[in-house]
């Protein structure tokens, strides 16, 4: 497969003024700099290229976004229609437009019936951050303002603005001013890493308990909400043992403590499920949502309410001091009501649960199971991860993990293959259209770069 490219520069020269003006993200910038970040020109169904004219199949549908796959007509004609009728206007001064309305008519009508209402965001980071206010609002309203501490799990992901890196449990980015009062923090259900001699059933009530007992040490009238994503996302995609939700949700309706998903990478058909948190089998009283929104396109996120706490906002709350400039753009809705058109119009989401989710699953257990250097693989429809093992039978993880796993995502770009690497974790998220030869590809890849690893530590 080729790709008409046509730069307008050279990779030298935009790498040079990358360098000379912009930040990325969660890297080292002097090491990146020295180096040249890869400039990624052209993306085309699961395809990308980069300034070179070298093509990558993109296992990580962008950062868990592009669900429908590279430029697909629908989506961007959806924007350009927009753009010429009523490319923006605001949600304050009592006004909104067609496009949000009927986006939150399409919305609702997939999600399960106990929502009711959203408020729209630019990106997921900033949903959570409003679930925040809004779930301390709520309480306020009901007149138990004292409940105001948000919990959260160690090494759960919520985003970068300071309340959802508070929110979230990455230590590292606590460090560089990310914590904030009234945040606290459970252990993570990572029965692979911390299960011990307990089988993954007792593992997971183990670490969902930990939550009645921080509720306990805390106060159940102090606490808020519980907050954490169905499955780990940026943690490693650790899925939680069966045991796990069950018990975590009972825990919160015990103490009236509300249970909050993040669907931000869950959300829109990863798991084969609409949303990760059915696939998993609780209910959640508020979901966060962007990502697979507008198949990353353009920003959008938002936050979808229960009932519950809609009747309360809306019939008791008087006014909500909350806003953004960019809630609700006419454009994104324009977008996301064209995304989730395709997924529901075109069974894609059928087709994850159905056909390519189990597809990818069995390939990858047929292809990893006895392989020297991946302990466990986990995932579900079209999500997974291989985690690295130095010794299989005891459980025991190389001492650096992370570096072994960095240098497999390394060989898998050299391959020409974009997959990701967490702690000692390689993790895989293609887009929903992947077919299945696509997938076959993937993993085909995937095999290279692992072997490459495995012969690095001699044991291939």
């Amino acid at each position: 497969m080729t790709a008409q490219i046509t730069p307008t520069r050279s990779t030298q020269d935009y790498q040079a003024l990358d360098a000379a003006h912009h930040i990325h993200a969660f890297l080292d910038q002097k090491a990146l700099n020295e180096k040249g970040a890869l400039v990624i020109t052209k993306g085309q169904g699961l395809n990308l290229w980069d300034s070179n004219g070298k093509r990558y199949l993109d296992g990580m549908s962008g950062l868990w976004c592009t669900a429908l796959g590279y430029g697909r007509a629908d989506l961007n004609a959806a924007a350009s229609r927009q753009l010429e009728e009523l490319a923006y206007y605001n949600l304050f001064f009592h006004t909104t437009h067609p496009r949000v309305i009927e986006l939150s008519e399409l919305l609702f009508s997939l999600l399960p019936a106990h929502y009711s209402h959203a408020i729209y965001t630019n990106s997921g980071s900033e949903a959570n951050e409003v679930l925040i206010r809004t779930v301390r609002r709520y309480w306020q309203i009901l007149g138990k303002p004292q409940k105001k501490i948000m919990i959260g799990r160690w090494n759960g992901y919520h985003g970068s603005t300071l309340g959802s890196t508070a929110l979230g449990g990455m230590g590292f980015m606590h460090e560089m001013g990310g914590m904030l009062p009234d945040f606290a923090h459970i252990g993570e259900p990572y029965w692979y890493a911390e299960g011990g001699d307990l089988t993954e059933e007792e593992f997971g009530l183990k670490a969902a308990r930990e939550l009645e007992t921080k509720i306990l040490e805390l106060g159940a009238e102090n606490v808020a909400a519980f907050v954490a994503e169905p499955f780990q996302g940026a943690g490693g995609m650790i899925f939680p043992p069966a045991s796990y939700w069950a018990e975590i949700q009972r825990i919160c309706r015990k103490y009236d403590v509300l249970l909050s998903a993040d669907e931000v990478i869950g959300g829109f058909g990863r798991t084969g499920e609409w949303f990760a948190h059915q696939h998993f089998g609780f209910e959640p009283d508020t979901l966060t949502i962007a990502k697979g929104l507008t198949s990353g396109y353009i920003p959008m996120g938002g936050l979808v309410l229960s009932k519950r706490m809609a009747d309360v906002l809306v019939q008791q709350g008087g006014v909500f001091a909350h806003g953004l400039t960019y809630s609700g753009h006419p454009v994104a809705a324009a977008v996301a009501i064209a995304n989730l058109k395709a997924l529901r119009d075109e069974g894609i989401v059928t087709q994850v649960k159905n056909d390519t989710g189990p597809y990818l699953q069995k390939l990858l257990r047929d292809t990893f199971s006895d392989h020297p250097l991946v302990g466990e693989i986990q995932g579900v429809g079209l999500v997974a991860a291989l985690q690295f093992a130095e010794d299989k039978a005891t459980r025991k993880r190389f001492a650096n993990e992370g570096d072994i796993a960095w240098g497999c995502r390394t060989h898998g770009f050299d391959e020409g293959l974009i997959i990701r690497s967490t702690q000692g974790r390689m993790i895989m998220a293609p887009a929903l259209v992947a077919t299945r030869a696509e997938l076959d590809e993937l993993v085909e890849k995937t095999k290279r770069a692992v072997d490459r690893s495995a012969r690095e530590l001699k044991l291939l």
